[in-house]
């Protein structure tokens, strides 16, 4: 195989809770993480000189602080194949910044890509650790089931939540995750919950603990979370400034998109507890 393309998919926090703040400052949580069918493409083609390039720069992120490059770089290196190489291409749909965790999700498009193409044979575990030296978020893309997320985020259990449809707005604002991480109006020790609800995909009483600090910070996400609001729970997704609402059907969830207010981008998409990533693989 010469070249492949696989989706890289957008993933909701359907509930967020800071339990508590460990000794390096990282911050004890408890979520339930679940895939959209909606994302980025990155396409991938073999080389053999040991380069790893992007076709296009990605605005605002120099080549090393681009998490698909360290993706790459951090393969290359583990499975000792600096011959190995390849040139990305980023078809980019979803917005930096926005909670939806697209970086991390490219991260782990790139690893499980080069697994493949590379024929380097690592398991998803070896993967999933890998990818936890480039963030929190990044396991449960690689191993690709909706769960229940602990610790930073990256301790799993799959879970089932009901694969609704989402209306997913994004205000015109970027969110600072330090800033709002070292807010001294953030809750911190929310108390832990068991792993039923998140099987369940009850998530009525649950909540986005930075959800407050972000709408008193960002004028533009409490506006936009107040209107969507109206028509049903409107919830902020991780730290970024995409906010969500769960519908039953797609024709609800169209009819309200095509009612939102000018000036604010989004999408509708449905929730999957499958990664496209993975749906993908499994057919190649």
């Amino acid at each position: 195989m010469t070249a492949i393309s696989l989706p890289s998919p957008a993933k909701l926090n359907l509930f967020l809770h800071i339990t508590g703040r460990r000794p390096d400052g990282y911050h004890e949580l408890q979520t339930l993480f679940q895939f959209l069918d909606h994302g980025d493409t990155l396409t991938f083609t073999n080389r053999h000189d040991g380069q790893l390039t992007l076709s296009e720069a990605m605005p605002g992120v120099s080549n090393d602080d681009n998490l698909i490059l360290r993706a790459a770089r951090l393969l290359q290196a583990a499975v000792n194949q600096p011959r190995a190489g390849a040139t990305i291409t980023v078809d980019k749909r979803l917005p930096m910044g926005g909670g939806l965790g697209g970086g991390s999700s490219n991260a782990a498009t790139t690893l499980l890509a080069l697994n493949h193409l590379w024929q380097t044979g690592l398991t998803l575990p070896q993967l999933a650790r890998l990818g936890l030296q480039l963030g929190a978020d990044v396991p449960v893309f690689v191993h690709g089931h909706a769960a229940f997320g602990e610790g930073v985020g990256e301790q799993l259990t799959n879970a089932c939540p009901p694969e609704a449809w989402f209306v997913v707005l994004k205000p015109d604002c970027h969110i600072s995750t330090a800033e709002i991480f070292s807010s001294r109006g953030l809750t911190r020790n929310t108390p832990r919950i068991t792993i039923a609800p998140a099987f369940e995909g009850d998530i009525t009483g649950f909540r986005n603990d930075c959800e407050d600090v972000v709408k008193q910070l960002y004028p533009k996400v409490k506006s936009t979370m107040d209107w969507l609001s109206k028509f049903g729970p409107a919830r902020l997704t991780g730290t970024g400034a995409c906010i969500f609402g769960r519908f039953a059907t797609e024709v609800e969830a169209r009819k309200i998109w095509a009612g939102k207010p000018s000036g604010i981008d989004g999408f509708v998409a449905k929730g999957v507890n499958i990664s496209p990533l993975h749906k993908k693989l499994t057919e190649l």
